[in-house]
């Protein structure tokens, strides 16, 4: 049985390391890649299919969130419409790194990220669910007053709109089209069943994201045989890698990972990050 096709988002220039050794870990896992792009990406690894974005989702809404500089909010918006425009595609982010291949269950392919919210950065929705109709629908408004928020906050939005100053999605809190709203409307509809352990998809958690970047990474204390994937948390990982020159310090998971795949760092060093995003 062929393997479901990965879809990814890069929106312009070249990859660091990071981005082609989780790119390329999908290809040696026997996935067929999708790569869109509202630019050139000049040194993706041989082997992906590029693709224009404005296919999936055009430009006039690209927007970044206000507080971190992102482009998060626009990415959210793209994997949802990339589920509807691509049947059985799993999107996933490019500092997703792929350990075994990924094997949707009746269409889903998504886990739990922390205690009580799914993550969205490797996901799989069916075109006919419930939650994915509830999330275009939901941001298709860039004024929203989330469902989930306490009824103070609720009542605050509202009363901004009413004034005439309704509060954009980019001036809300991190996650608002992400996670907060994925968890949300899958546990409305009951699809958070199909969610699987934290374990599969993000063994180092987020608040165990050091762990990456240092050499001595205990690796069998996080991964264990049901994990498919390893998330890196590129924003945190990019910007401490450029914290010592762009490349992995020998003898560092991302070391020896760059290595079984063929990936030279110092070819395409990691940049400096001015920001750090919660979850990307």
């Amino acid at each position: 049985m062929a393997l479901s096709t990965i879809g990814m988002l890069w929106m312009d220039g070249p990859f660091s390391f990071l981005e082609q050794l989780c790119a390329q870990s999908f290809l040696d896992q026997g996935h067929k890649v999708v790569l869109y792009t509202y630019g050139i990406v000049p040194n993706a690894p041989e082997g992906l299919e590029i693709r224009d974005a404005t296919e999936i989702l055009p430009r006039d809404r690209i927007f970044t969130h206000k507080a971190s500089g992102s482009p998060a909010l626009h990415s959210d918006l793209f994997r949802y419409r990339l589920m509807v425009e691509r049947p059985g595609m799993i999107w996933a982010d490019t500092d997703a790194y792929c350990l075994k291949p990924f094997i949707p269950v009746e269409g889903h392919y998504y886990s739990w990220g922390v205690e009580g919210q799914v993550f969205g950065g490797v996901l799989a929705l069916p075109d006919r669910s419930e939650a994915l109709a509830q999330l275009l629908d939901f941001t298709r408004d860039e004024y929203p007053v989330p469902p989930w928020f306490r009824p103070k906050q609720r009542k605050q939005l509202a009363q901004a709109a009413a004034t005439g100053n309704p509060v954009h999605v980019s001036e809300m809190p991190w996650g608002v089209w992400g996670p907060q709203a994925l968890s949300h409307f899958l546990h409305v509809t009951g699809e958070d069943r199909f969610a699987m352990p934290v374990k599969v998809l993000y063994p180092y958690p987020y608040n165990q994201r050091q762990m990456l970047v240092r050499k001595r990474f205990f690796y069998d204390d996080f991964v264990t045989e049901e994990s498919t994937s390893i998330h890196f948390y590129g924003r945190f990982v990019r910007k401490r890698l450029g914290l010592i020159g762009g490349v992995p310090t020998p003898g560092t998971l991302l070391d020896k990972l760059a290595r079984k795949h063929g990936i030279d760092p110092a070819a395409a060093p990691a940049p400096i990050a001015t920001e750090e995003g919660p979850s990307e």
